[in-house]
């Protein structure tokens, strides 16, 4: 019986081979969102850094052509036609060459493909390690762009761990098809509130860097921008710029202070962002587990910006001192109230106005200016007998003419 000749299977073309390369990048650009052009590039780099490893000096000489459209991929290497061949990378023999192109001459640049299947082992090993840092760079690109997008914004996360020495959350921050793991510290959380594993949080961005490891997200709870934005989504007018917060003042989880105004004089800039019934100011002091906020209007008065800023206490009068300085004179029974408890009050009135704030009682003023008029008064010489002061103070002038006299 005579043996069946077995026909030796061909693999695929380089088309084909090209084709299944190219749809291998638009599966990649469909699954994780990264551009074909990129990889695109990342594969060229490392076709290169391969080839560099066992060929010195090539980096002019390598040339990668690639057409999605013609299923191209292919690797060319151009070398100069020499006589004695010194580096094979960057120049080939004569001989050599006229096997390729029987009327080459000396001098002349002969192009030719190379396999990228007959690379060797470590140079297979470094353009494969190139390429997945291409695929981890991309994707921290991603992450970074998505996240920058939401930077001094409000994002809901969830909390994954709690650090049970330091008491830091541990939150998964979702953006589109991107998540990443942010820290809130325990100086960002507010005092009071109490989180566990897989509770919603609402936080706000500080900033977003890019880091060697990646992306870090910088979130937190007690900072002032978390509250401007809360009242700009309940207030469509805030959203609208109808009304503008001109300036916030906060200590987190016990009072806010906040600046409010409108250039259109027929809206009441506070009466927007308190709401009907005081829904709209509810729902953020909900949100912030019960912390006070004070809305005042904002006026380019200073006197009147300052007497707002010490609401709930009524003043007297605001007097302007020298410069970002005033002094406020309260009734008797508000001067604790001005103040507030461990001088808060006077203190995010201070920082929401940029003002230093001296504050007094009426009877404390009157006392004061009672002894500024009794310092006023008193004379330099007012130890000499009565009537004589006026003469005390003419011979003390002309002391210097009697040192003079003969």
């Amino acid at each position: 019986m005579a043996a069946k000749r077995v026909s030796k299977k061909k693999g695929p073309t380089p088309e084909e081979d090209a084709q299944e390369f190219f749809l291998a990048l638009e599966l990649l650009e469909k699954e994780r969102g990264i551009k074909k052009e990129y990889m695109l590039e990342k594969i060229t780099q490392a076709l290169i850094s391969a080839y560099k490893r066992d060929h010195e000096g090539v980096e002019e000489n390598i040339v990668i052509q690639a057409d999605p459209e013609k299923n191209l991929l292919r690797m060319i290497i151009r070398r100069d036609v020499v006589e004695s061949v010194d580096n094979p990378g960057t120049e080939i023999s004569l001989e050599e060459a006229r096997k390729l192109l029987p009327r080459v001459q000396l001098g002349d640049v002969v192009s030719s493909e190379v396999k990228t299947k007959n690379f060797g082992r470590i140079a297979a090993q470094t353009a494969r390690q190139v390429i997945i840092q291409g695929i981890r760079e991309a994707e921290r690109n991603m992450v970074f762009d998505e996240f920058f997008a939401h930077r001094e914004e409000l994002m809901t996360g969830i909390v994954t761990r709690i650090d049970p020495g330091s008491g830091a959350l541990h939150v998964r921050l979702s953006s589109g098809k991107e998540f990443t793991d942010a820290l809130l510290t325990a100086g960002e959380q507010v005092k009071g509130e109490s989180y566990k594993e897989g509770d919603r949080i609402r936080v706000y961005v500080v900033d977003v860097k890019r880091e060697t490891r990646g992306t870090r997200v910088l979130i937190s709870r007690t900072h002032f921008g978390l509250v401007r934005r809360l009242f700009e989504l309940e207030v469509p007018e805030l959203f609208d710029g109808v009304v503008e917060i001109r300036s916030i003042a906060r200590e987190a989880g016990s009072r806010t202070k906040m600046a409010v105004w409108s250039s259109q004089s027929e809206i009441d800039p506070i009466g927007a962002c308190v709401g009907t019934r005081g829904q709209r100011v509810n729902a953020v002091v909900e949100e912030l587990h019960g912390e006070k906020v004070d809305i005042i209007k904002y006026s380019d008065d200073p006197a009147e910006y300052v007497a707002a800023a010490l609401a709930p206490a009524s003043v007297v009068s605001v007097t302007e001192l020298e410069e970002r300085s005033c002094r406020v004179i309260v009734p008797d029974d508000q001067l604790s109230l001005a103040i507030g408890k461990e001088g808060q009050n006077a203190r995010l009135a201070a920082r929401l106005t940029g003002f230093k704030i001296d504050i007094k009682s009426v009877s404390g003023a009157a006392d004061e200016e009672e002894l500024a008029a009794l310092n006023a008064e008193a004379d330099p010489a007012e130890a000499a007998p009565a009537g004589e002061s006026a003469q005390a103070a003419e011979d003390a002038q002309a002391e210097p003419l009697q040192d003079g006299a003969e």
